[in-house]
Protein backbone atom coordinates (compact mmCIF):
# COMPACT_ATOMS: atom_id res chain seq x y z
CA UNK A 1 0.00 0.00 0.00
CA UNK A 2 1.45 3.40 -1.03
CA UNK A 3 1.40 6.54 1.13
CA UNK A 4 -1.72 7.97 -0.58
CA UNK A 5 -3.65 4.71 -0.12
CA UNK A 6 -2.50 4.47 3.49
CA UNK A 7 -3.65 8.04 4.20
CA UNK A 8 -7.00 7.33 2.52
CA UNK A 9 -7.50 4.18 4.58
CA UNK A 10 -6.62 6.06 7.76
CA UNK A 11 -9.13 8.80 6.86
CA UNK A 12 -11.90 6.25 6.17
CA UNK A 13 -11.11 4.49 9.45
CA UNK A 14 -11.21 7.75 11.38
CA UNK A 15 -14.54 8.74 9.82
CA UNK A 16 -15.98 5.31 10.57
CA UNK A 17 -14.82 5.55 14.20
CA UNK A 18 -16.34 8.99 14.50
CA UNK A 19 -19.66 7.76 13.08
CA UNK A 20 -19.67 4.85 15.52
CA UNK A 21 -19.03 7.22 18.43
CA UNK A 22 -21.81 9.54 17.27
CA UNK A 23 -24.17 6.62 16.81
CA UNK A 24 -23.38 5.39 20.31
CA UNK A 25 -23.95 8.87 21.67
CA UNK A 26 -27.29 9.18 19.88
CA UNK A 27 -28.35 5.75 21.08
CA UNK A 28 -27.43 6.64 24.68
CA UNK A 29 -29.42 9.85 24.34
CA UNK A 30 -32.39 7.98 22.89
CA UNK A 31 -32.34 5.62 25.86
CA UNK A 32 -33.05 8.54 28.21
CA UNK A 33 -36.22 10.52 28.47
CA UNK A 34 -34.44 13.90 28.82
CA UNK A 35 -37.21 15.55 30.81
CA UNK A 36 -36.50 19.20 31.62
CA UNK A 37 -37.76 19.27 35.20
CA UNK A 38 -36.67 22.88 35.69
CA UNK A 39 -39.39 24.09 33.36
CA UNK A 40 -42.40 25.46 35.21
CA UNK A 41 -44.74 24.12 32.52
CA UNK A 42 -43.76 20.47 32.82
CA UNK A 43 -46.48 18.31 34.35
CA UNK A 44 -45.56 15.58 36.77
CA UNK A 45 -45.15 12.14 35.25
CA UNK A 46 -47.18 9.36 36.80
CA UNK A 47 -44.86 6.53 37.81
CA UNK A 48 -45.71 3.15 39.31
CA UNK A 49 -42.97 1.39 41.27
CA UNK A 50 -43.68 -2.32 41.31
CA UNK A 51 -42.65 -4.37 44.33
CA UNK A 52 -39.17 -5.71 43.66
CA UNK A 53 -38.71 -9.44 43.59
CA UNK A 54 -36.67 -10.80 46.49
CA UNK A 55 -39.04 -11.00 49.43
CA UNK A 56 -39.22 -8.42 52.21
CA UNK A 57 -35.87 -6.85 51.28
CA UNK A 58 -37.14 -6.33 47.75
CA UNK A 59 -40.27 -4.62 49.04
CA UNK A 60 -38.20 -2.39 51.35
CA UNK A 61 -35.98 -1.39 48.44
CA UNK A 62 -39.00 -0.57 46.28
CA UNK A 63 -40.40 1.69 49.01
CA UNK A 64 -37.08 3.53 49.38
CA UNK A 65 -36.76 3.98 45.60
CA UNK A 66 -40.32 5.36 45.58
CA UNK A 67 -39.50 7.91 48.29
CA UNK A 68 -36.32 8.96 46.50
CA UNK A 69 -38.08 9.49 43.17
CA UNK A 70 -40.83 11.51 44.86
CA UNK A 71 -38.20 13.74 46.49
CA UNK A 72 -37.03 14.97 43.09
CA UNK A 73 -40.45 16.47 42.48
CA UNK A 74 -41.13 15.63 38.85
CA UNK A 75 -43.01 12.35 39.39
CA UNK A 76 -46.33 11.48 40.94
CA UNK A 77 -46.41 7.96 42.31
CA UNK A 78 -49.43 5.84 41.49
CA UNK A 79 -50.47 2.31 42.45
CA UNK A 80 -52.25 1.87 39.13
CA UNK A 81 -49.52 0.60 36.81
CA UNK A 82 -51.99 0.31 33.94
CA UNK A 83 -52.54 4.07 33.86
CA UNK A 84 -48.97 5.17 34.63
CA UNK A 85 -46.70 6.96 32.17
CA UNK A 86 -43.77 4.88 33.37
CA UNK A 87 -43.32 1.75 35.45
CA UNK A 88 -40.25 0.86 37.52
CA UNK A 89 -39.47 -2.85 37.51
CA UNK A 90 -36.82 -4.26 39.84
CA UNK A 91 -35.32 -7.25 41.56
CA UNK A 92 -33.09 -8.07 44.49
CA UNK A 93 -31.09 -11.10 45.50
CA UNK A 94 -28.24 -11.85 47.87
CA UNK A 95 -25.51 -14.45 48.09
CA UNK A 96 -22.50 -14.89 50.37
CA UNK A 97 -22.95 -11.60 52.22
CA UNK A 98 -23.26 -9.69 48.94
CA UNK A 99 -26.39 -8.31 47.32
CA UNK A 100 -27.47 -7.13 43.90
CA UNK A 101 -30.26 -4.71 43.13
CA UNK A 102 -31.38 -3.85 39.65
CA UNK A 103 -34.19 -1.93 38.05
CA UNK A 104 -35.27 -0.22 34.88
CA UNK A 105 -37.95 2.02 33.46
CA UNK A 106 -40.78 0.82 31.26
CA UNK A 107 -42.26 3.49 29.01
CA UNK A 108 -45.86 2.34 29.29
CA UNK A 109 -47.14 4.49 26.42
CA UNK A 110 -44.57 3.16 23.95
CA UNK A 111 -44.21 -0.28 25.55
CA UNK A 112 -40.43 0.22 25.61
CA UNK A 113 -38.00 -0.83 28.31
CA UNK A 114 -34.88 1.20 29.00
CA UNK A 115 -31.61 -0.58 29.81
CA UNK A 116 -31.29 -2.27 33.20
CA UNK A 117 -29.48 -0.39 35.97
CA UNK A 118 -27.57 -2.78 38.24
CA UNK A 119 -25.65 -2.31 41.50
CA UNK A 120 -23.78 -4.77 43.73
CA UNK A 121 -22.32 -4.52 47.22
CA UNK A 122 -22.36 -5.82 50.78
CA UNK A 123 -25.77 -6.48 52.29
CA UNK A 124 -25.17 -3.80 54.94
CA UNK A 125 -25.21 -1.26 52.09
CA UNK A 126 -28.76 -2.14 51.06
CA UNK A 127 -30.17 1.36 51.49
CA UNK A 128 -27.24 2.98 49.73
CA UNK A 129 -27.55 0.64 46.74
CA UNK A 130 -31.28 1.35 46.56
CA UNK A 131 -30.55 5.08 46.46
CA UNK A 132 -27.88 4.55 43.81
CA UNK A 133 -30.54 2.86 41.73
CA UNK A 134 -32.98 5.72 42.34
CA UNK A 135 -30.39 8.28 41.22
CA UNK A 136 -29.70 6.22 38.10
CA UNK A 137 -33.41 6.15 37.28
CA UNK A 138 -33.54 9.94 37.72
CA UNK A 139 -30.69 10.12 35.21
CA UNK A 140 -32.78 8.06 32.78
CA UNK A 141 -35.52 10.67 33.12
CA UNK A 142 -33.44 13.85 33.05
CA UNK A 143 -29.97 13.05 31.74
CA UNK A 144 -28.42 13.96 35.11
CA UNK A 145 -27.99 11.69 38.16
CA UNK A 146 -30.30 12.27 41.10
CA UNK A 147 -29.41 13.61 44.53
CA UNK A 148 -30.92 10.89 46.74
CA UNK A 149 -27.56 10.15 48.37
CA UNK A 150 -26.82 13.74 49.39
CA UNK A 151 -27.12 15.16 52.90
CA UNK A 152 -27.96 18.43 54.60
CA UNK A 153 -25.94 19.87 57.48
CA UNK A 154 -27.72 22.20 59.86
CA UNK A 155 -27.78 23.67 63.36
CA UNK A 156 -30.26 22.23 65.88
CA UNK A 157 -31.00 22.98 69.52
CA UNK A 158 -32.53 19.53 70.11
CA UNK A 159 -29.89 18.76 72.77
CA UNK A 160 -30.46 22.04 74.59
CA UNK A 161 -27.50 23.71 72.86
CA UNK A 162 -27.08 24.70 69.23
CA UNK A 163 -24.96 21.92 67.74
CA UNK A 164 -24.21 20.77 64.18
CA UNK A 165 -26.15 17.83 62.72
CA UNK A 166 -26.34 16.04 59.39
CA UNK A 167 -29.36 14.23 57.91
CA UNK A 168 -29.88 12.50 54.59
CA UNK A 169 -32.30 14.33 52.31
CA UNK A 170 -35.10 11.87 53.07
CA UNK A 171 -34.76 12.64 56.80
CA UNK A 172 -34.17 8.99 57.75
CA UNK A 173 -30.71 9.22 59.28
CA UNK A 174 -29.93 12.13 61.60
CA UNK A 175 -26.41 12.33 63.01
CA UNK A 176 -25.06 14.77 65.59
CA UNK A 177 -21.63 15.99 64.52
CA UNK A 178 -20.58 18.36 67.31
CA UNK A 179 -20.90 17.78 71.04
CA UNK A 180 -19.32 20.94 72.39
CA UNK A 181 -22.33 21.70 74.59
CA UNK A 182 -22.04 25.25 73.31
CA UNK A 183 -23.15 27.42 70.40
CA UNK A 184 -22.04 26.18 66.96
CA UNK A 185 -22.96 27.91 63.68
CA UNK A 186 -22.43 28.02 59.90
CA UNK A 187 -21.65 24.44 58.78
CA UNK A 188 -19.93 24.20 55.39
CA UNK A 189 -19.02 21.09 53.32
CA UNK A 190 -15.73 20.74 51.51
CA UNK A 191 -16.08 20.28 47.72
CA UNK A 192 -15.80 16.49 47.96
CA UNK A 193 -18.12 16.31 50.97
CA UNK A 194 -15.56 14.56 53.18
CA UNK A 195 -14.99 17.50 55.55
CA UNK A 196 -17.32 19.80 57.44
CA UNK A 197 -16.27 23.22 58.69
CA UNK A 198 -18.13 25.16 61.36
CA UNK A 199 -17.63 27.90 63.96
CA UNK A 200 -17.97 27.25 67.69
CA UNK A 201 -17.88 29.42 70.80
CA UNK A 202 -17.02 26.61 73.23
CA UNK A 203 -13.56 28.09 73.99
CA UNK A 204 -14.93 31.60 74.54
CA UNK A 205 -14.07 32.90 71.07
CA UNK A 206 -15.75 32.23 67.75
CA UNK A 207 -13.19 29.77 66.39
CA UNK A 208 -13.24 27.86 63.11
CA UNK A 209 -13.02 24.05 63.08
CA UNK A 210 -12.82 21.29 60.49
CA UNK A 211 -14.18 17.77 61.06
CA UNK A 212 -13.45 14.64 59.04
CA UNK A 213 -16.90 13.14 58.41
CA UNK A 214 -15.56 9.71 57.50
CA UNK A 215 -14.86 8.89 61.15
CA UNK A 216 -16.22 11.90 63.09
CA UNK A 217 -13.37 11.78 65.61
CA UNK A 218 -10.71 14.18 64.32
CA UNK A 219 -11.65 17.86 64.63
CA UNK A 220 -8.96 20.39 63.74
CA UNK A 221 -8.92 24.05 64.74
CA UNK A 222 -8.35 25.94 61.48
CA UNK A 223 -8.41 29.45 62.89
CA UNK A 224 -8.39 30.65 66.52
CA UNK A 225 -7.55 34.24 65.77
CA UNK A 226 -8.96 36.84 68.12
CA UNK A 227 -12.46 37.90 67.15
CA UNK A 228 -14.57 36.44 64.38
CA UNK A 229 -13.54 33.25 62.52
CA UNK A 230 -16.58 32.51 60.45
CA UNK A 231 -18.20 30.71 57.53
CA UNK A 232 -15.57 29.36 55.14
CA UNK A 233 -16.28 29.26 51.43
CA UNK A 234 -14.22 26.40 50.00
CA UNK A 235 -12.68 26.95 46.59
CA UNK A 236 -14.00 24.45 44.01
CA UNK A 237 -10.58 22.76 43.82
CA UNK A 238 -10.57 22.24 47.60
CA UNK A 239 -7.16 23.85 48.07
CA UNK A 240 -8.18 27.00 49.90
CA UNK A 241 -11.07 28.73 51.61
CA UNK A 242 -12.32 32.25 52.11
CA UNK A 243 -13.06 33.08 55.74
CA UNK A 244 -14.38 36.13 57.56
CA UNK A 245 -11.85 37.32 60.17
CA UNK A 246 -12.03 40.36 62.45
CA UNK A 247 -8.57 40.08 63.96
CA UNK A 248 -7.73 43.62 62.83
CA UNK A 249 -11.05 45.19 63.78
CA UNK A 250 -13.75 45.22 61.10
CA UNK A 251 -14.76 41.82 59.63
CA UNK A 252 -13.00 41.23 56.32
CA UNK A 253 -12.53 38.39 53.85
CA UNK A 254 -9.27 36.44 53.84
CA UNK A 255 -8.13 33.52 51.73
CA UNK A 256 -6.63 30.70 53.82
CA UNK A 257 -5.04 27.40 52.89
CA UNK A 258 -6.49 24.18 54.26
CA UNK A 259 -4.21 24.36 57.30
CA UNK A 260 -5.51 27.83 58.21
CA UNK A 261 -2.54 29.89 57.02
CA UNK A 262 -3.52 33.29 55.63
CA UNK A 263 -2.64 33.51 51.94
CA UNK A 264 -4.07 36.96 51.25
CA UNK A 265 -6.54 39.57 52.41
CA UNK A 266 -9.34 40.23 49.92
CA UNK A 267 -11.18 43.22 51.44
CA UNK A 268 -9.99 46.13 53.57
CA UNK A 269 -11.36 49.46 54.72
CA UNK A 270 -14.72 49.07 53.03
CA UNK A 271 -17.22 48.32 55.79
CA UNK A 272 -18.19 44.86 57.02
CA UNK A 273 -17.47 42.05 54.50
CA UNK A 274 -18.86 38.57 55.15
CA UNK A 275 -20.56 35.45 53.70
CA UNK A 276 -18.43 34.59 50.68
CA UNK A 277 -19.70 32.07 48.11
CA UNK A 278 -17.59 30.82 45.18
CA UNK A 279 -18.82 30.57 41.63
CA UNK A 280 -18.58 26.94 40.41
CA UNK A 281 -15.59 27.79 38.17
CA UNK A 282 -13.76 29.48 41.06
CA UNK A 283 -13.26 32.70 39.11
CA UNK A 284 -15.56 34.87 41.22
CA UNK A 285 -17.08 35.14 44.66
CA UNK A 286 -20.32 36.67 45.86
CA UNK A 287 -20.21 38.26 49.30
CA UNK A 288 -22.07 40.70 51.56
CA UNK A 289 -20.83 44.19 52.38
CA UNK A 290 -22.39 47.27 53.98
CA UNK A 291 -19.91 49.61 52.27
CA UNK A 292 -22.82 51.45 50.64
CA UNK A 293 -24.63 51.89 53.97
CA UNK A 294 -26.86 48.79 53.91
CA UNK A 295 -25.92 45.11 53.54
CA UNK A 296 -25.88 44.30 49.82
CA UNK A 297 -24.45 41.50 47.70
CA UNK A 298 -21.33 42.15 45.65
CA UNK A 299 -19.38 40.03 43.18
CA UNK A 300 -15.58 40.03 43.10
CA UNK A 301 -13.47 38.83 40.19
CA UNK A 302 -10.73 36.70 41.78
CA UNK A 303 -8.14 37.60 39.15
CA UNK A 304 -8.51 41.37 38.99
CA UNK A 305 -10.12 41.84 42.45
CA UNK A 306 -12.60 44.19 40.79
CA UNK A 307 -15.91 44.32 42.64
CA UNK A 308 -19.39 45.10 41.37
CA UNK A 309 -22.69 45.63 43.17
CA UNK A 310 -25.19 42.88 42.35
CA UNK A 311 -28.34 43.69 44.36
CA UNK A 312 -30.13 47.00 44.19
CA UNK A 313 -33.56 46.19 45.64
CA UNK A 314 -34.50 45.30 49.21
CA UNK A 315 -33.65 46.83 52.57
CA UNK A 316 -31.08 44.15 53.40
CA UNK A 317 -29.61 41.45 51.13
CA UNK A 318 -27.45 38.77 52.73
CA UNK A 319 -26.40 35.09 52.67
CA UNK A 320 -25.62 34.58 48.95
CA UNK A 321 -25.34 31.05 47.57
CA UNK A 322 -24.05 30.56 44.03
CA UNK A 323 -25.87 28.01 41.86
CA UNK A 324 -23.88 24.89 40.86
CA UNK A 325 -24.75 25.73 37.26
CA UNK A 326 -23.26 29.21 37.68
CA UNK A 327 -26.22 31.16 36.35
CA UNK A 328 -28.06 32.21 39.52
CA UNK A 329 -27.32 33.43 43.04
CA UNK A 330 -29.93 32.95 45.75
CA UNK A 331 -29.95 35.09 48.85
CA UNK A 332 -32.00 36.33 51.80
CA UNK A 333 -33.69 39.70 51.45
CA UNK A 334 -35.54 41.82 53.98
CA UNK A 335 -38.68 43.00 52.22
CA UNK A 336 -41.66 44.69 53.88
CA UNK A 337 -40.46 43.63 57.30
CA UNK A 338 -40.01 39.92 56.45
CA UNK A 339 -37.08 37.84 55.24
CA UNK A 340 -37.63 35.95 51.99
CA UNK A 341 -35.53 33.99 49.49
CA UNK A 342 -34.74 35.62 46.15
CA UNK A 343 -32.76 34.55 43.09
CA UNK A 344 -30.88 36.89 40.78
CA UNK A 345 -28.88 36.24 37.58
CA UNK A 346 -25.19 36.03 38.46
CA UNK A 347 -24.40 38.61 35.80
CA UNK A 348 -26.95 41.04 37.19
CA UNK A 349 -30.60 41.73 36.48
CA UNK A 350 -33.98 41.62 38.11
CA UNK A 351 -34.38 39.38 41.16
CA UNK A 352 -37.13 36.75 41.44
CA UNK A 353 -38.83 36.06 44.76
CA UNK A 354 -38.97 32.32 45.46
CA UNK A 355 -40.87 32.25 48.77
CA UNK A 356 -44.17 33.92 49.55
CA UNK A 357 -45.75 32.31 52.60
CA UNK A 358 -46.05 33.53 56.16
CA UNK A 359 -42.89 33.73 58.28
CA UNK A 360 -39.21 34.49 57.80
CA UNK A 361 -37.15 32.54 55.26
CA UNK A 362 -33.36 32.53 55.61
CA UNK A 363 -30.01 30.83 54.82
CA UNK A 364 -30.62 29.41 51.32
CA UNK A 365 -28.36 26.69 49.93
CA UNK A 366 -28.50 24.98 46.51
CA UNK A 367 -28.83 21.27 45.88
CA UNK A 368 -25.83 19.95 43.89
CA UNK A 369 -27.96 19.53 40.75
CA UNK A 370 -29.09 23.17 40.94
CA UNK A 371 -32.77 22.21 40.91
CA UNK A 372 -33.72 22.75 44.58
CA UNK A 373 -32.94 25.15 47.41
CA UNK A 374 -32.99 24.40 51.12
CA UNK A 375 -33.55 27.13 53.70
CA UNK A 376 -34.85 27.70 57.21
CA UNK A 377 -38.36 28.98 57.82
CA UNK A 378 -39.47 30.61 61.06
CA UNK A 379 -43.12 30.63 62.02
CA UNK A 380 -44.59 31.40 65.42
CA UNK A 381 -41.17 31.22 67.03
CA UNK A 382 -40.34 27.79 65.57
CA UNK A 383 -37.65 27.21 62.92
CA UNK A 384 -37.65 24.25 60.54
CA UNK A 385 -35.88 23.27 57.34
CA UNK A 386 -37.80 23.58 54.09
CA UNK A 387 -37.04 23.25 50.39
CA UNK A 388 -38.37 24.75 47.19
CA UNK A 389 -37.65 24.04 43.55
CA UNK A 390 -35.59 26.54 41.57
CA UNK A 391 -38.71 27.86 39.85
CA UNK A 392 -40.27 28.77 43.22
CA UNK A 393 -42.72 25.87 43.17
CA UNK A 394 -43.20 23.01 45.61
CA UNK A 395 -42.28 24.59 48.95
CA UNK A 396 -42.43 21.93 51.68
CA UNK A 397 -41.02 20.99 55.07
CA UNK A 398 -38.03 18.64 54.74
CA UNK A 399 -37.70 17.17 58.23
CA UNK A 400 -39.92 17.12 61.28
CA UNK A 401 -37.40 17.01 64.10
CA UNK A 402 -37.28 17.94 67.75
CA UNK A 403 -36.29 21.54 68.49
CA UNK A 404 -35.37 24.29 66.03
CA UNK A 405 -33.26 23.84 62.90
CA UNK A 406 -31.34 26.59 61.09
CA UNK A 407 -28.31 27.37 58.88
CA UNK A 408 -28.85 24.48 56.40
CA UNK A 409 -26.17 23.55 53.90
CA UNK A 410 -26.60 20.99 51.10
CA UNK A 411 -23.76 18.54 50.57
CA UNK A 412 -22.09 17.72 47.25
CA UNK A 413 -22.95 14.41 45.61
CA UNK A 414 -21.31 11.37 47.16
CA UNK A 415 -18.86 9.48 45.00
Amino acid sequence: MNRRQSASAFFRSAVLSLLLVLAGSLQATAERIQLDISSSGVRKLTVAVLSFTGGQAGRDIARLVTSALEFHGFVQITDAAASADYVVEGSYFEQGGQMQVEGRLLDATADKRLPVRQFRGPIIQQDDLALRLADALVEDFTGEPGISRTSIAFVSDASGQKEIYIADVLGRKVRQITKHNHLCVSPRFSPDGSLLAYSSYHRGNQNLYLTDLSQNQTTTAISRREGMNLAPAFSPDGRSMIVTLSKDGSPDLYRLDMQGKILERLTEGAGINVSASFSPDGRSIAFVSDRSGKPQIYVMDMSSRKTRLLTLQGQENVEPSWSPKGDQIVYTSLTSGRYHIFAIPAGGGSPTRLTSGYGDYESPSWSPDGKQIVFSRKRNGHMELCAVFANGKGERTLFRLKGNQSYPRWSPRRR
